[in-house]
């Protein structure tokens, strides 16, 4: 079959990578969409057992960083578009270990500007995108200016927490050595653009939720925390505030913007969401118990509070407005809908859960692939 043009998602085996991956293939028949994913601990390809068999999807094993490598693959499948989520994203193991942070997300992602600005440039970047997605992170943190419950809000949706946002030209100011990874890795993106001509979108995301997230992240951890009467660990007094995003709404955004966004642009992408750690536990717990057959507040025991992360950004909220209103997009759930389908789709499904906590999926993709 002949494709209208072939797309390669990286980190696709991913959390919001699969939920993308997903999306593309599903809703455009006419197009070649290649997953380039690494499978490190964070990708895993059960997330994409539903379109594994697609005539119009091909997995591909390869590191971002392996300039040869990447070059080959997209010069030999003729592509057109890369839609670029690989990227180390845990805050923790960021401070742990940054130079992987630094390998992976700022020379991965020069690896594929570059290797993709040598066989785009000769045929002058005609219908051609480079998309990348990147985090609020990099933008540093806002204050906690409004008390605890006061219900006032901005038009625009802004939260109870305070009146400032991240818009697309707030200065960046990452705090952790993930967030300056992600930094350096849109300047480089926008690099590009400026001095190659090479058309190019960012994005800068919220917190996401929902269906195959990788269970060191706070949700599919309290929820299996939950499920087997574990701690919760909560930083500090659980008072930091984040924006929460359902990870299909996300995946939307991405596909809106890559056909539509403005080539050189930046957009935010945000749930107008806010909530603390604290209180999102809490709704966590509730609606756990609930599904569970618990009686309510069950397992409100198993908060545990524990040391601040280093350099611990107390607030991030995105203002979205310039996405909603020159494309279109909002939001499709409420909070609390989002959530009851997320912590019953991680209880519904123990087995993936459990192969992924125990770290039986690693061993079996290395027995079909290799170790990295």
């Amino acid at each position: 079959m002949t494709y209208d043009r072939t797309i390669i998602i990286t980190g696709g085996a991913g959390f919001i990578g699969s939920h993308v991956t997903r999306l593309f293939v599903n809703k455009y028949p006419n197009y070649r969409i290649i997953n380039i994913d690494k499978l490190t601990y964070a990708g895993n390809l059960a997330n994409l057992k539903d379109v594994e068999d697609k005539p119009n999807y091909k997995f591909i094993k390869a590191d971002i960083c392996d300039y040869e490598d990447i070059r080959k693959i997209i010069s030999s499948n003729d592509v057109s578009g890369i839609i670029h989520l690989a990227a180390e994203s845990h805050v923790d193991r960021s401070i742990v270990d940054p130079f992987t942070f630094a390998r992976t997300n700022v020379m991965g992602t020069l690896t594929l500007l570059q290797s993709a600005r040598e066989y785009w440039e000769p045929k002058g970047y005609e219908g051609c995108r480079f998309y990348h997605i990147s985090t609020d992170e990099v933008y540093g943190a806002l204050e906690l200016t409004k008390p605890e419950g006061d219900p006032s809000a901005k038009e625009c949706g802004g939260g109870p927490f305070g009146d400032d946002f991240f818009t697309e030209t707030t200065r960046y100011q990452p705090h952790s050595p993930y967030s300056a990874a992600k930094a350096s890795s849109d300047h480089f993106v926008r690099a590009y653009h400026d001095t190659y001509g090479m058309p190019t979108v960012v994005t800068n995301c919220s917190n996401n939720y929902g269906p195959y997230q990788f269970p060191e992240k706070l949700i599919p951890l309290f929820i299996n925390n939950i499920r087997h009467r574990k701690p919760l660990p909560v930083y500090g007094k659980g008072e930091n505030v984040r924006d929460w995003l359902y990870v299909e709404d996300h995946a939307r955004a991405i596909d809106v913007i890559f056909h539509q966004g403005k080539d050189g642009d930046t957009y935010n992408i945000g749930g107008f969401n806010e909530w603390k750690n604290i209180d999102l536990i809490k709704v966590l717990i509730r609606t756990a118990d609930r599904v569970l057959g618990r009686p309510e507040g069950a397992d409100d025991d198993l908060i545990t509070f524990v040391t601040d992360r280093k350099g611990h950004d107390m607030r991030y909220a995105i203002d979205s407005t310039k996405l909603r209103d020159e494309l279109g997009w909002e939001p499709s759930l409420q909070f609390e809908e989002g959530i009851e389908k997320t912590v019953r789709w991680y209880l519904d499904n123990q087995e993936w859960l459990d192969s992924v906590t125990s770290g039986d999926y690693l061993k079996y993709y290395e027995k079909m692939y290799g170790a990295n």
